[in-house]
């Protein structure tokens, strides 16, 4: 227990340029505060103690605006910055060196007994606000965006923004844990690919009704009604033909709606 509060205590002067002193560390800092009552409250629960290591999870929420429940299983090297409106569940598993910002909640999504709570794995950066509900696994050196809400389980070494959050970024170039900014922005660019369709196939049509190359109004109804059903979201959402979506080679939308899945 020791051991793994002077890692707390080390990786805030990592991951903190506020970070100035020790002294403001151990006084002014409520994640460390928090996590410092947790760990004593998750041995006292360990053992069998009734009521106590609530009653410490309690004054600690109090005390720092961070609710850990004395059942959590926290790594060591785990970072909670700010810590205001933190819920961490009792079954939840936070692994080493997590990084976790003010507002996150690991719950769960129901009444269910036994592992209810996400399972974070080593290196997971989870966002100011974003929700992680349910028994689901969160990979190695996941980073989560701020205010997207998991729902499902996550590979290690992706990024997942959004509502419900889709995986917008697989293992490649690494960057820092503190660089929020170069998160992308997935619904943005499927609207931009969505858009550079529509009118592609607008100005199709345009010039399929300049050139009359159609013998009959059916036929020129039936064409026009058959673009406009590949101009429409639902064409590329899980029913759609993919070789259609794959024809046009657009790696934005497809990242997308594919994300959704994980």
């Amino acid at each position: 227990m020791l051991k793994a509060i002077v890692q707390d205590f080390r990786i805030i002067f990592d991951r903190d340029p506020a970070a100035r002193n020790w002294l403001e560390v151990i006084f002014l800092y409520p994640g460390f505060q928090a996590l410092v009552i947790h760990r004593l409250a998750h041995w006292l629960w360990n053992i069998g103690i009734p009521f106590v290591p609530r009653l410490l999870s309690h004054l600690a929420r109090a005390l720092t605006g961070v609710e850990i429940h004395p059942g959590a299983k926290i790594g060591s090297g785990v970072f909670i910055d700010h810590g205001m409106g933190v819920v961490i569940g009792e079954t939840a598993i936070v692994g080493d060196l997590s990084l976790i910002y003010q507002g996150v909640t690991l719950g769960g999504t129901g009444k269910e007994s036994g592992k209810r709570h996400p399972t974070l794995g080593t290196g997971v950066i989870v966002g100011a606000g974003a929700k992680v509900l349910g028994n689901i696994q969160i990979g190695n050196d996941v980073r989560i965006g701020a205010g997207s809400v998991v729902l499902r389980e996550v590979p290690s070494d992706c990024t997942v923004v959004g509502v419900p959050g889709r995986v917008v970024y697989r293992s490649g170039e690494r960057v820092g844990p503190l660089e929020h900014a170069q998160l992308p922005d997935s619904e943005a660019r499927a609207i931009r690919a969505l858009m550079d369709r529509m009118i592609a196939l607008e100005n199709e049509v345009s010039e399929l009704r300049e050139a009359k190359k159609l013998e009959t109004k059916e036929e020129i109804a039936a064409k026009i009604a058959e673009l406009e059903s590949l101009m429409s979201v639902g064409a590329v959402g899980e029913n759609c033909d993919r070789s259609k979506c794959c024809d046009l080679d657009d790696r934005a939308l497809q990242e997308f709606f594919d994300g959704t899945g994980i």
